[in-house]
């Protein structure tokens, strides 16, 4: 019996629950506490006097960090992000801005930042109006929140909470922790008699009213408005009598020139809260936005080039040569072989070729235009994904090692379905070749798609920024292009007649093709130890050995197979329970690693900071679950020479890693018009990117090198 008897089942299964599993690191409604490695963060409520137009109810997101971890204030300084949170509420219910605390100083190098470590409460007021009406016995607040933590890398995190709270009864169980936030939320001063005069480029600052005993003692000053201060240049202060004076220098990428500058000052975890007028000229603002300037026109150019240049017919053709090469990717070559040989068995059966070679192509292109349904689908309502998306949820990498264990060890006899199958089952080929074929093609979309083959990049970045109909027809046409190999031979007499006669050959055959398929294991399995850390990768391995004995059981005779049998099944529900949550926990620390001390991790703004300097910048975009990442990583990547020629012209290394779900390096794909990994690019101050093919060559490198300036 054939691999394809009941694989097929399989595949169909695990692809398209695989693929419609939510993405890792996705929240489920209904949670008002979510927990990561770096952060806890809980959607809290406090209405002490009940729900009722005019009473105080208030809402608020705390953040817990990790020692060493910060999020950021409303100005974040010199670099981050500052919390977002988008809610959700019934007709008569409005929300307030965040009641901000006062942040703290966050140096890190020659940058400083405006945060909190700890934990902080962000409270937000509801108002209740008339108008509202609860329909049942409580009001349900859900809230969609993001924020970037940091310590000497940057995660962005988010959230999706839900909360009810009841509307006849007080919610006061957190009220310590919302008074204590209250008591330290900043108070307004009277901005009389003060004033903000600008000074050349620095703004000088004169400030009266503020308490007798702050009078000369040394004042935190935070400015709300992001962009207008530079967070790092030294404070001068003094006193004059009853008026605190300070002097601060403008940013040098300053791009606006507000005529009322609201401020933050602290003494001794207490803070005023003035907004000041701006007297004087402003000098010239950069052209800025949240970019550098040189950064931002290189992107502007590169995605105005990459619309002028890829029009919808060559995005059509990248699509058509870039399936065509995923034929080539190891995983997908033993599935296209098993199926090839098919034909030696029926050599003369022309018609069934055709049948055969049509259902399987209808397997690929569909399975395609499924993959880029659920994308396009997911990244609308706002999912941060790309292209190989599913291999970054470490169940779906679990359940393909199994899947690839089960093909490696049918393929080399230790077990054939027709053993323990119903007979129904086990004719399932025969009775179905159509759509045995067509589940062929679906399995090899499954192990196909998590890579961008050459050509590919452009097209598939291209795609997801046209309409649904042109990207589908864009995804459709790669389908074509996998699946155009098979489709050939199936029309052309002249390939079965040049195939060997059946024999002892197609045993042999059949046998070496499982160790293609173990490699696939131990590869996945090399995937998910970057994803759940060593510990998963250990117990993924254990299940699947217990995988491989219960099939064996299942090839004895007599008593002796349903003692092995029970004893395996009890074996490995037991592992199951205890080894299962290994394998699907992210790891804190299972981020690749950069082995090389030229490399350094990407992170967002990093590439900004260099440009900024006038440095060259080389970023490798890869995933651990990516063939051809791999490959240019341990060929190209580790050349000693080219190692030694970013040496000694000075660019700096960063590897940007994708293998679990990163909105930032998302982004950072999508500005380049790319959708997918391998993407590698050099980024040079005043120009554009310099974008590099996916499978690279020293030559290639090195003549990108060659042009820029020593």
């Amino acid at each position: 019996m054939t691999i394809t008897k009941l694989l097929h089942h399989l595949a169909a299964l695990l692809f398209l629950v695989g693929a419609f599993a939510p993405p890792s690191g996705a929240q489920i409604l209904g949670k008002p506490v979510l927990t990561t490695a770096q952060t806890r963060a809980e959607l809290m409520a406090f209405a002490p006097q009940g729900l009722a137009p005019g009473q105080p109810v208030w809402v608020a997101l705390q953040l817990t960090h990790q020692p060493h971890w910060h999020s950021y204030w409303k100005n974040p300084g010199d670099s981050g992000l500052s919390t977002v949170l988008q809610w959700t509420l019934p007709a008569g219910v409005s929300a307030s801005d965040i009641g901000w605390p006062i942040p703290q100083k966050i140096p890190l190098g020659n940058l400083v930042n405006y945060g909190y470590e700890g934990r902080v409460l962000l409270p937000v007021a509801l108002t209740l109006s008339p108008e509202f009406k609860p329909l049942s016995d409580s009001l349900r607040v859900q809230l969609k929140a993001s924020w970037l933590v940091c310590k000497l890398e940057c995660i962005p995190e988010e959230g999706q909470f839900e909360l009810t709270i009841p509307t006849r009864s007080s919610s006061a169980v957190n009220a310590s922790i919302f008074e204590a936030a209250f008591a330290a939320q900043p108070t307004a001063l009277n901005a009389a008699n003060s004033q903000i005069e600008i000074v050349g480029s620095s703004l000088k600052f004169s400030i009266s009213g503020l308490p007798a005993s702050w009078r000369d003692q040394t004042l935190a000053l935070f400015p709300e408005t992001p962009g207008i201060l530079n967070p790092a240049s030294p404070l001068t202060q003094a006193w004059q009598g009853a008026n605190w004076t300070a002097q601060l220098a403008l940013s040098a990428q300053r791009s606006t020139s507000p005529s009322v500058l609201p401020l933050l000052l602290e003494y001794k975890n207490q803070g005023l809260r003035i907004e000041v007028p701006v007297q004087g000229t402003w000098p010239p603002v950069a052209q800025r936005s949240e970019l550098s300037p040189a950064l931002q026109a290189a992107l502007q150019n590169n995605s105005t080039l990459a619309v002028s240049t890829l029009s919808l017919s060559a995005a059509l053709l990248g699509a058509l040569l870039g399936g065509l090469l995923l034929n080539l990717m190891p995983c997908v070559f033993p599935v296209l072989a098993i199926k090839v040989v098919n034909f030696a068995r029926h050599a003369d059966d022309r018609r069934s070729h055709r049948i055969s070679g049509l259902a399987y192509s209808a397997g690929v292109i569909l399975s395609f235009v499924a993959l880029a349904l659920l994308l396009l689908g997911l990244r609308a309502a706002g999912q941060s994904l790309g292209w190989g998306f599913q291999l970054q949820n470490p169940a779906v990498v679990a359940a393909l090692a199994a899947l690839f264990t089960l093909i490696a060890l049918n393929l080399c006899g230790l077990f054939e379905f027709a053993q323990f199958l119903p007979s129904s089952w086990a004719t399932f080929q025969a009775r179905h070749p159509v759509l045995d074929s067509f589940l062929t093609g679906v399995l090899a979309v499954a192990v196909a798609s998590p890579c961008s083959a050459p050509f590919m990049g452009a097209s598939l970045g291209f795609a997801v920024s046209l309409p649904a109909p042109q990207a589908l027809f864009i995804f459709a046409t790669l389908g074509f292009g996998l699946a155009l190999p098979y489709l050939l031979a199936s029309f052309v007499p002249a390939f079965a007649r040049v195939l060997p006669r059946p024999g002892p050959w197609m045993l042999h055959l059949r046998h070496f093709l499982a160790f293609p398929m173990f490699a696939t294991v131990a590869w996945l399995v090399w995937v998910l130890g970057q994803q759940s850390g060593i510990d998963g990768a250990g117990a993924l391995l254990a299940l699947l050995v217990l995988l491989g004995a219960f099939l064996w059981s299942l090839t004895l005779r007599g008593p002796s197979r349903l003692f092995s049998t029970s004893l395996l099944l009890a074996l490995a529900a037991f592992s199951l329970w205890t080894l299962g949550p290994n394998v699907v926990k992210l790891s804190e620390n299972s981020r690749a690693e950069v082995s090389d001390s030229l490399w350094q991790p990407w992170q967002p703004g990093r590439v900004e900071q260099l440009l900024e300097n006038k440095q060259t910048v080389f970023v490798d975009f890869s995933a651990a679950w990516c063939v051809s990442c791999q490959y240019n990583k341990t060929t190209t990547l580790s050349d000693p020479a080219l190692l030694a020629e970013f040496r000694r012209k000075n660019i700096n290394l960063l590897r940007a890693d994708w293998t679990r779900r990163d909105p930032a390096i998302t982004a950072a794909l999508r500005q380049l018009g790319r959708n997918g990994v391998p993407v590698y690019v050099i980024y040079q101050h005043a120009k554009p990117p310099l974008l590099l093919s996916e499978i690279l060559s020293v030559g290639e490198v090195r003549a990108a090198l060659a042009t820029l300036p020593n």
